[in-house]
């Protein structure tokens, strides 16, 4: 698979898990201790996962951004 097309299958996903986190969390008195820590434990796994793997298929944009070497870009 194509670093692009990973990324827009990826992206989505850490979207999804993202929004998972903030539900679980907000919803966390009302669903039992058990089922909280399954679905915010289990997701909070997976999104650093994705994370880490979004940061390695975005790792040439990252160097190029923020690790340039020589002149900055505009000074003199």
């Amino acid at each position: 698979m194509k670093r692009n097309t990973a990324l827009k299958v990826l992206n989505p996903i850490l979207g999804l898990l993202v929004l998972g986190q903030a539900v679980s969390a907000l919803l966390h008195d009302a669903m039992g201790d058990e089922l909280f820590e399954g679905i915010h434990g289990g997701g909070g796994a997976l999104l650093m996962l994705c994370v880490v793997l979004h940061l390695v298929l975005n790792r040439q944009w990252i160097q190029a951004s923020y690790f340039r070497r020589g002149k900055s870009e505009g000074v003199s």
